[in-house]
């Protein structure tokens, strides 16, 4: 489950699973007190309870956390703290494509970001159509399903409400694209057909959950995109 809070990754792991503490710039018990200054680099939480993500949800709704570039919580029923993590937001669902044609890879620039092309589900809609469907409204090109890649989980607020987005993707395969052009009324600035050196070098200005799946299609398809991050399960 790659989940990403205010776009700092959460990286949720079992106590026995194995760990190196050299990766890590704080290191934190449960009973730890600490405040938002403390949570800088790569912070390792052990024996975390609902109490402590209780806490640590509080914290980030308030604070940016700027310096803080990933959490790894250890906790001993894993499955147990990703439900009660989940039953803290509105879960919402969402899906999208990393197109391909010739070697090279689509990303749309919007609201001051590269991203890739998606969209929220209809009520009950296939999660595949779903992406065909918005990838084809936002880009306006033709496509097809190939591979199933990483889904990603991010977090933001909405009308109030903190919602949860579960967003999943495919690779796809370009079909069509004499007519492509943004969609402006989904507020698409700019469609582009990147080489993967291009579109490695605009990840430091995108989203951490964006970055993932890139970095996924491109080590796995050309070896060239080492993460950066460690991988959230």
């Amino acid at each position: 489950m790659n989940v990403f809070i205010n776009d700092i990754p959460l990286i949720i792991k079992k106590n026995s699973e194995k760990i190196y503490k050299h990766k890590y710039d704080l290191i934190l018990g449960p009973e730890d007190e600490f405040i938002s200054k403390d949570l800088v680099g790569d912070v390792l939480v052990r024996d975390v309870s609902d109490v402590f993500i209780d806490r640590l949800l509080r914290l980030m709704e308030v604070k940016k956390l700027k310096k803080l570039k990933s959490l790894t919580l250890l906790a001993r029923k894993k499955k147990r703290l990703i439900l009660h993590l989940k039953d803290q937001f509105k879960i919402v669902k969402a899906a999208g494509g990393l197109v391909v044609k010739d070697g090279l890879v689509l990303m749309i620039y919007r609201l001051g970001k590269w991203d890739l092309p998606k969209g929220k589900l209809k009520k009950e809609e296939d999660p595949g159509l779903g992406a065909l469907r918005e990838v084809e409204e936002e880009c306006n090109i033709k496509v097809e399903l190939a591979e199933e890649l990483p889904s990603t989980w991010h977090s933001y607020a909405y009308n109030g409400n903190k919602i949860l987005k579960k967003t999943t993707w495919y690779i796809m395969r370009c079909l069509d694209d004499t007519l492509m052009k943004p969609q402006a009324e989904e507020y698409i600035e700019e469609v582009r057909w990147m080489t993967p050196q291009q579109a490695l070098a605009v990840l430091h200005d995108s989203y951490a959950s964006i970055d993932l799946v890139v970095r996924h299609y491109l080590s796995d398809v050309t070896g060239e995109a080492p993460a950066n991050k460690e991988p959230a399960k």
